[in-house]
């Protein structure tokens, strides 16, 4: 509490938003890739009828990608078992193409099933099928993405994750899960206290987070499946800022209960805390690096918030940002390769994007009060929220800025984002 840096990290300022309580998104995909794979995704057969249209969903995932680029091309009635005239689309320009279709059981699921064409190759790229039930149509679509993704980049697909994320509503805080398009959203928990910091756990099961209900910061973990939760740290003054190691079994947390803000160790199964490091300074924000040994966190011990590193043994604290005076809010790739942060630049708060050793500093923003920034699992975007034309939104962007996907509330604000692992 010395400091509005302190306040700024904490999060205690985040009452100051709303957003209906049932916030549906839409996805507005901006910029041009240097180097996209056209491709053409045929309506799916039998999809007319439903209330998601798979193919739409595919190609929305995909685009947002910043690696697609979608091609228009009028073949006729295609599915799985169709064997298309490959000549038309590459008349159109096309590279790949999909086509599908959705059949209704009797059980009352959907039969989903795909083939995914190689237009330049003239190669069968193979498909898949997925029975799922009616509800989730749209995780069938996005593990369609998640394989074509795949199939032509040969990276993982991320696009059947989800994001975890936070919206008041009049005095009504609550904590969702949704689809990593933003849509689906699910209300894990309702609170008339401030929630934040929400921060999901390497197995996609559980969700740490920080409640204000007993009138302090604390943090819970959440069980997203059962919905049960439970008290993990409620010690003198503050407890706050919540970050799993990649192995689950433990935290990383900022308190206060030995005087300022300290970074501490603490079991995911509860106990008494082990302090990380012994500073004077504001230490919180602690992320750990995906090999578990390192932790990154935030510090003024340098006069200004700075980023910086330690061991998880406590030793040989290093500063890793340089360029900038104000530095909050790291995240670490999954591949090690890339952290994100926020830099202010001017009295702006711009997301930027850094080598984990310190070079290649660049600014993925032209918005002006970026915050929480997240990686995709596959490290291939960032999610993070901000302030564009006038409205809180969430947003996704490649690692070069120059694709991206706004996730915009239709009526009111959404905060704190973080993406969710792989799941298996």
């Amino acid at each position: 509490m010395r400091s509005s840096f302190f306040l700024t990290l904490i999060g205690y300022l985040l009452a100051i938003f709303c957003v209906p309580a049932f916030a549906q998104f839409r996805v507005e995909v901006s910029g041009v890739g240097l180097t996209q794979v056209p491709f053409t995704i045929v309506p799916f057969k039998g999809q007319a009828n439903s209330v998601q249209k798979i193919s739409a969903i595919v190609q929305a995932d995909l685009e947002r990608s910043g690696q697609f680029r979608a091609v228009n091309a009028t073949p006729g009635a295609l599915d799985e078992t169709s064997l298309p005239d490959l000549s038309l689309f590459r008349q159109a320009g096309s590279d790949a193409m999909v086509s599908g279709s959705v059949t209704s059981l009797a059980d009352g699921r959907l039969d989903v099933r795909f083939r995914l064409w190689d237009v330049v190759k003239g190669q069968d790229l193979g498909g898949q099928s997925f029975a799922v039930a009616a509800s989730d149509a749209r995780l069938a679509a996005h593990r369609v993405a998640d394989y074509v993704y795949e199939k032509l980049t040969g990276d993982k697909g991320a696009f059947s994750t989800r994001i975890a994320y936070v919206t008041k509503s009049g005095q009504r805080h609550q904590l969702w899960v949704a689809d990593s398009d933003g849509e689906n959203a699910q209300s894990a928990l309702a609170s008339p206290e401030p929630i934040i910091s929400p921060a999901w756990s390497p197995d996609g099961n559980q969700l740490a987070y920080v409640s204000f209900e007993s009138r302090k910061p604390v943090i819970y973990i959440h069980n997203v499946g059962t919905g049960k939760r439970r008290l993990i740290a409620n010690f003198k003054g503050s407890n706050s800022a919540p970050a799993w190691s990649p192995d689950g079994k433990t935290l990383a947390v900022t308190l206060s209960r030995d005087g300022g803000s300290q970074l501490f160790l603490l079991s995911a199964a509860g106990g008494e805390p082990r302090r990380l490091i012994q500073s004077n300074s504001i230490d919180t924000e602690p992320v750990f690096s995906p090999d578990g040994r390192s932790i990154f966190f935030v510090s003024d011990r340098g006069g200004s918030p700075q980023i910086y590193k330690v061991s998880t043994t406590g030793q040989g604290v290093q500063r890793v940002t340089f360029t900038g005076t104000y530095n909050i809010s790291p995240t670490i790739s999954q591949d090690g390769r890339w952290m994100a942060y926020i830099s202010r630049v001017g009295g702006a708060f711009k997301l930027h994007v850094m080598d984990i050793d310190g070079d290649n500093v660049r600014s993925l923003s032209e918005t002006s009060a970026d915050e929480s920034p997240s990686f995709a699992p596959n490290s291939k975007l960032v999610v993070y929220a901000t302030q564009f034309q006038g409205k809180e939104a969430l947003m996704t962007t490649t690692l070069d800025g120059k694709v991206k996907a706004r996730l915009n509330g239709q009526n009111g604000d959404i905060r704190e984002p973080h993406w969710g692992p792989f799941l298996n």
